[in-house]
């Protein structure tokens, strides 16, 4: 069971969720990233810019995360060992606070990195025909 009282169930919850964003972004941050470096090599100093993709998700979280507090949607998962989101949404907004996690914050970057990595790979095919041609 969990061991702690609520405040700190929410505590662990945003960290849990906030962490996963970031890594997810870092992901998507270093395909577009090589995408750039490989696919577009005059674009690939975009570094800076992209950087700073990695520090999206905590002010958006944060603001997230205050409106979700409102609500009381973190709670103990069902083995209640941990906390995380309550995903058993029981209002209208719960339930679009999930599908907008879910499009924005996992498919949209998963599909981001799915077609930077599928760029890489036509680019490092056509190099090796025109390659192959010499």
């Amino acid at each position: 069971r969990w061991l702690f009282n609520q405040a700190v169930c929410t505590l662990y919850a945003f960290c849990g969720v906030l962490f996963g964003l970031c890594s997810l972004t870092s992901l998507t941050v270093l395909s577009t990233v090589c995408c750039l470096k490989v696919c577009y090599p005059a674009y690939g100093r975009c570094w800076d810019v992209l950087s700073d993709l990695y520090l999206m998700p905590l002010p958006v979280h944060i603001i997230i995360f205050l409106i979700r507090l409102f609500w009381e949607s973190y709670g103990p998962e069902p083995y209640g060992t941990a906390c995380c989101i309550t995903w058993k949404a029981s209002s209208r907004e719960a339930t679009l606070y999930i599908l907008a996690l879910f499009i924005f914050c996992y498919l949209l970057p998963c599909l981001l990195i799915l077609v930077s990595y599928s760029l890489i790979l036509w680019t490092v095919r056509v190099s090796q025909r025109a390659v192959r041609q010499h």
